[in-house]
């Protein structure tokens, strides 16, 4: 027992001196840990790297995505098409092959690659480095069959960061005849018969290849970053057939070479500036041009029969004059070396400016003075300035995305007016009747959008197309010259001359446009503008003259609440007492008190909106109405002209809103007998034809076209002698009232001028020369004897419009064939719009606008437009552009709630079909049908009773 317990001691002490070392040595060691790492801190590991996610899937919008930037295209395309078929052996192709070599620059690691392409079929792709000439391996390429278009090329490797690549592709496509993308179209020549056959001069088939790319059509000819910010330089090289002739925007050469066994012509052009994808154009075929060597090169090409009778002559003396003017207005020489004006059979719209090789129609274009009118040739000066104003605004600074298209159009549109001044023609008090007006009854609606848009808003090709309106163009315009207005013009062509020279090749959204007018003035131009660009619509300004209280509000033909918007309104107005003009300027919605604006003296009126500069319609008390109807009645030139217009148009509108009683309107149209100015009584006849379409299948239109007939005797007289004799007036505005004055009086039954144009009609039937009529009186005659003449008579001009070979003659003709009030010829005539080779397909849209301007017609050219609405839509391309136009004229009298469900079942369709095309379109002619009811309800037994009345 002993023994035991003494090594139970030993081994305890044992443990214990163990225990208290191992105790010490823990301590010791914590205490140099802490010294070591207090002179030695611990350094975190590295985070476990990532892997870099390189996208692959398509982007989430229908925008290209930001990772590739072009720089330069070399593209072949070689059409396979003759221009004309000599044999019976040989086989028309409407197809073309090609292929393209796009260098781009890799903003980031990426392993997809996103362009666009429709209606092709991409047979090789092939990926390189630019500096190697390594080829990368295509996993896979594919097009996308929806909105986006977009071909997606997947990669096996990833295109570094800043490398650039080579993209190269080869492609086969159709020459379609929808008049878009890469397309053909058919015409017939007339070809000298040999003299010692005696044969009549015979009519052969020819045809050509044109492109029609803008908007987004590009992609349909060959695979492109299809967007106008990816502006890249094009190396075009055109193969093409023996006996016809490429163009395209710059300058090329032509050589002759064999191909497969076969003789071709390659035509290879220099290398265009940088510029977008919608402005690049090309063109086959075996027209004839004329030239003049100045210090750019200016051509003009059409069919060789048009040339060698001279109609292209004007055109090249107007171009030279209008590309004077812009090159001195905008401070840049026009920067390609030449010009090429083309007039086609078959285009989709007026005009297309492509840079340097610009597309019209033939009426656009070709002026034949023998046949012409002076309004034909009005419209091909201005057509001209319109174009060539676009190779400034749209081609050399060019909007950063459609959403401010109006940065192009408005600006041409605008530009216009003072490109034709080198010509002579003094058209600047016209821009309100044409444009202002115009876009007035557009942005009266709900349904209207802004100038700008967000650019979000803007994605289908649909969104892009529904932009080329009137709110772009006319509205564009219209605040353009206000705001030259507001800033001086002085100021303005210098703001505008900066914002030229700082964005010329590059993109422009419309703040930069206000950066640079900004410098030129004191005025706040981006607060006075962003109003009227970012807002929709337009106010009514409200002036109370017995108290000076003013207000403003969204003015729109429906009644809703509208927006809560303001704009910064700058107001130009005169007294009666004063006729001195002052100004105003109006930011709140109001009412405020202008003391200004009150009327101390009972004889004493207000007149607002000087020359109607301002974008807004004026209404004020009926007092003050009334003042001004009896200084019109009194002495109407203490008004000016463009007011007395102005009055009207504003009344008549204002009285559509339900803002006014219609009869202060109506009363204001009596002081005309005594006026013979035209934008006054265009602006009441254009107002009181909307009476006349909501009425005149009523009985309210016997009571109208006794008034009418009473209202335009006195000005038919003053042109009477000038209208027997055959002649017109000197000044272009008598002119136009000269036509005025026959249109209405024929038309609302006055029996001489009836008897006039049909004896006119027999002299023209009976004459060897067949332009006895003057030319601008022919379309007014013809429709008068046609409206109340029978089959004959008909038949008749249809064999003259065949006859006819300059395309502003076929227009008038064109024009006075639906004027007959013959259903079954009314009927005939719509299904000649389907074929071609009675009715070309660029004047489709514009044959059936007329046939519903007719009372008999409306009816019949709503069902054949619902019947064929498919057919329309699909088979016209480009064409869609006139589909708002379409929807318009055929829905104006609309004013019948069985009407409006039949518009409703139609957008029903649309929707069920997923079809965006003309929907906005669409949905403004429902709104407008919806006010047009209302107004009718309310309105239709006070209309009756006033003209009833004055008669």
């Amino acid at each position: 027992m002993a023994k035991g317990t003494g090594m139970t001691k030993v081994l305890a002490v044992g443990i214990g001196i163990l225990t208290v070392s191992s105790v010490c040595g823990l301590v010791m060691m914590a205490v140099m840990y802490k010294i070591q790492i207090d002179n030695y801190p611990p350094v975190s590991p590295p985070p476990p790297i990532k892997p870099t996610v390189i996208p692959t899937g398509p982007p989430q919008n229908l925008r290209l995505p930001d990772h590739l930037i072009p720089e330069s295209y070399k593209v072949f395309i070689q059409p396979y098409l003759y221009a004309a078929i000599t044999n019976n052996y040989t086989n028309q192709s409407f197809a073309f092959t090609g292929n393209s070599t796009v260098r781009v620059k890799c903003m980031k690691l990426s392993k997809s690659i996103f362009l666009h392409a429709q209606d092709l079929n991409v047979t090789t792709v092939e990926v390189r480095k630019s500096d190697s000439n390594e080829k990368l391996s295509v996993i896979s390429y594919k097009i996308h069959h929806n909105e986006s278009n977009f071909f997606e090329i997947q990669l096996e490797d990833a295109m570094s960061k800043n490398g650039t690549y080579y993209i190269f592709t080869k492609f086969e496509g159709e020459l379609f005849d929808g008049l878009d993308g890469f397309y053909v179209s058919q015409y017939t020549e007339k070809v000298k018969a040999k003299e010692e056959e005696e044969e009549e001069d015979e009519d052969q088939k020819r045809f050509l290849a044109t492109s029609m790319l803008q908007p987004t059509n590009a992609r349909r000819v060959f695979p492109c970053f299809d967007e106008p910010a990816l502006k890249a330089v094009f190396d075009i090289t055109v193969i093409h057939r023996p006996g016809t002739v490429a163009m395209s925007n710059a300058e090329g050469d032509a050589d002759q070479t064999e191909i497969d066994g076969e003789e071709w012509i390659v035509t290879k052009f220099e290398e265009t500036p940088i510029m977008s994808t919608y402005s690049l154009a090309f063109t086959v075929s075996d027209f004839k041009c004329i030239m003049t060597h100045s210090s750019t090169k200016m051509h003009v090409c059409a069919r060789k029969d048009a040339i060698e009778a001279g109609h292209a002559e004007y055109s090249l003396k107007v171009t030279e004059d209008i590309l004077k003017q812009y090159q001195k207005i905008f401070g840049l020489n026009y920067p390609l070396t030449k010009i090429h004006q083309i007039a086609f059979p078959d285009i989709s719209v007026a005009a297309m400016e492509n840079w340097g090789v610009i597309s019209y129609q033939e009426s656009g274009l070709l002026y034949d003075k023998y046949t012409a009118s002076t309004f034909d040739q009005e419209r091909v000066a201005t057509l001209i300035a319109r174009e060539l104003a676009h190779q400034w605004f749209g081609n050399l600074v060019t909007m950063r995305w459609w959403n401010d298209l109006w940065l192009n159009g408005g600006f041409a549109t605008y530009m216009s007016y003072f490109g034709v001044e080198a010509d002579g023609w003094d058209l600047k008090d016209l821009i309100v009747l044409r444009e202002t007006q115009t876009a007035f009854q557009v942005d009266s609606l709900n349904s209207s959008h802004p100038l700008s848009l967000q650019e979000n808003d803007v994605q289908t090709s649909s969104d892009i197309t529904e932009l080329f309106d009137a709110i772009t163009y006319s509205k564009g315009a219209a605040v353009l010259r206000m705001l030259a207005t507001f800033m001086t013009q002085e100021a303005f062509d210098n703001g505008i001359r900066m914002y030229l020279a700082k964005f010329e090749y590059k993109n422009a959204a419309y703040k930069d446009l206000l950066t640079c007018l900004q410098k030129e003035t004191k005025e706040d131009v981006e607060g006075f503008m962003s109003t009227w660009i970012e807002q929709v619509g337009y106010p009514v300004i409200t002036i109370i003259t017995q108290t000076g209280e003013t207000s403003q509000e969204h003015f729109l033909l429906k009644q809703t609440q509208g927006h809560d918007f303001a704009w910064q309104v700058h107001i130009r107005y005169f007294k009666a007492s004063e006729l001195t003009e002052k100004t105003d300027f109006l930011k709140v919605k109001g009412p405020v008190r202008r003391p200004h604006f009150q009327l101390q003296d009972k004889d004493d009126w207000l007149l607002a909106n000087i020359n109607c500069v301002g974008f807004f319609r004026v209404n004020y008390d009926e007092e003050n109405w009334n003042k001004l109807r009896m200084q019109l009645e009194r002495n109407h030139h203490v008004i000016p002209i463009i007011n007395r217009g102005q009055l009207i148009d504003d009344a008549f509108n204002i009285a559509r809103a339900h803002r006014l009683n219609v009869t202060i309107a109506l009363n204001l149209t009596k002081y005309l007998v005594n006026d013979t100015e035209y934008i006054p009584w265009e602006s009441a006849l254009k107002n009181l034809d909307h009476l006349i379409l909501m009425f005149d299948r009523s009985e309210v239109y016997g009571p109208i076209t006794k008034y009418l007939r009473k209202l335009i005797t006195q000005l038919y007289d003053t042109f009477e002698e000038y209208t027997i004799n055959g002649t017109v007036p000197e000044k272009h505005t008598d002119q136009y009232n000269q036509v005025n004055a026959i249109s209405v009086a024929c038309s609302n039954g006055l029996t001489k001028c009836i008897t006039m144009a049909r004896s006119l009609f027999e002299n023209d039937k009976n004459s060897s020369n067949k332009f006895s009529i003057h030319p601008n009186l022919r379309k007014a005659i013809y429709c008068s004897v046609i409206a109340n003449g029978d089959e004959n008579d008909w038949e008749f001009a249809w064999e003259e419009y065949k006859r006819a070979t300059v395309a502003a003659e076929k227009d008038k003709l064109r024009y006075a064939l639906s004027c007959t009030k013959e259903i079954w010829l009314l009927n005939r005539y719509l299904q000649y719009t389907l074929d071609p080779s009675k009715i070309r397909k660029t004047d489709m849209v514009s044959t059936i606008n007329y046939i519903a301007k007719n009372v008999a017609g409306q009816p019949l050219a709503w069902d054949f437009v619902r019947g064929h609405w498919s057919y329309i839509t699909q088979e016209y391309g480009a064409g869609v552009i006139s589909l708002g136009s379409l929807l318009d004229a055929v829905t104006k009298r609309f004013s019948t709630d069985v009407e409006l469900e039949e518009l409703k079942q139609l957008q029903r369709e649309q929707e069920e079909k997923k079809q965006g095309i003309a929907a906005r379109a669409l949905e403004q002619v429902i709104e407008r049908t919806e006010a047009n009811i209302k107004w009718v309800k309310e309105n239709k037994q006070i209309v009756k009773d006033w003209f009833t009345g004055e008669l």
